[in-house]
């Protein structure tokens, strides 16, 4: 079981981010962020883990995550990414989207730059608007892409005022879709495992055989297709008392070819096994974010709690 550190914050944590460690470092990560949401007041606030996962004299785990700095939050943070490692991007619930600067030392967050009606609805024939949740965001220096409520997908750049391009479209079905860009515009598979809506998904940065799935029911699973593959079962559950069966579905494309194959975009589910572990100790509110670097996990819930571990693999 993974060693895991619990810290009562007396926030609502929508979104938990990794700070990213420089290019070619060895050391692991140590510092992430976090946005909140259905509070009085929101913030987007930096924390340290410290010496957390080091053993101490009588062999137990030291160390607690500590409030690096952290700034008030107009609405509640729908999404939060680390465009580098001084600049966080957040989406508000106003549909605004906001960079803000890290200053030397880790001290202070103040915002560099922010497009306040990114997201809107506009009334039927009127020009009214109204603001719409913006309930994502990609980051890829220098291009920020974000998704709202309004159907609509923004293409924005570091330094540009307006949107580069915009696309309208939109989509919801509460099914965990894996899609192959360069075939079709159907998903290759679609897999339900979560009691409730799932809030995050996230391939593991270096692993992608590994995924992690937030919930609305209060778990956090790790999805494994490196195992070997069985015979019999085409799909496998590991997750205690409260597991929930899988259902599996391709569409008709053509294969990829093979050099380009993934364990994901099998066409032939019978070969294949997914292993699901469920992370976290208890069923807990619902989970809303979570974000994975190497060894390290860090989730955020509505039970006012951040979990981390710098065990996953152990």
């Amino acid at each position: 079981m993974e060693e895991f550190c619990a810290k009562f914050v007396s926030q609502k944590i929508s979104k938990t981010r990794w700070r990213p460690v420089p290019p070619g470092s060895l050391q692991t990560a140590d510092i992430f962020a976090t946005g909140s949401w259905d509070n009085e007041e929101n913030y987007v606030s930096l924390w340290s883990i410290g010496d957390f996962g080091n053993l101490d004299s009588d062999g137990g785990f030291e160390g607690d995550h500590q409030l690096l700095c952290g700034t008030r939050h107009h609405g509640d943070v729908m999404d939060l990414q680390f465009f580098d490692q001084e600049r966080i991007v957040a989406a508000s619930s106003t549909g605004c989207v906001t960079v803000f600067l890290l200053r030397p030392n880790n001290q202070t967050l103040s915002v560099s730059q922010q497009w306040t009606t990114a997201h809107y609805h506009t009334g039927p024939g009127s020009p009214y608007c109204s603001s719409a949740p913006c309930t994502g965001v990609v980051c890829s220096n220098p291009d920020i892409v974000t998704v709202g409520e309004d159907g609509r997908i923004n293409l924005f750049r570091v330094d540009h005022k307006e949107a580069v391009r915009t696309i309208a479209t939109g989509g919801q079905d509460g099914m965990l879709s894996i899609w192959d860009v360069r075939q079709g515009t159907m998903p290759v598979s679609l897999l339900k495992a979560h009691e409730a809506e799932m809030w995050e998904v996230h391939f593991h940065p270096s692993n992608p055989d590994h995924l992690f799935t937030c919930s609305e029911d209060g778990s956090l699973w790790h999805w494994d297709v490196s195992t070997d593959v069985p015979e019999k079962s085409s799909l496998f559950y590991q997750g205690g008392r409260n597991s929930t069966f899988l259902s599996h579905s391709i569409s008709n494309q053509a294969i990829v070819h093979q050099s380009l194959k993934s364990s994901w975009l099998s066409t032939d589910p019978a070969k294949d096994r997914i292993e699901i572990t469920s992370l976290l100790p208890h069923r807990t509110l619902s989970v809303n974010s979570l974000d994975v670097l190497g060894p390290c996990l860090v989730c955020g819930t509505d039970a006012e709690a951040i979990y981390v571990t710098r065990q996953l693999f152990s």
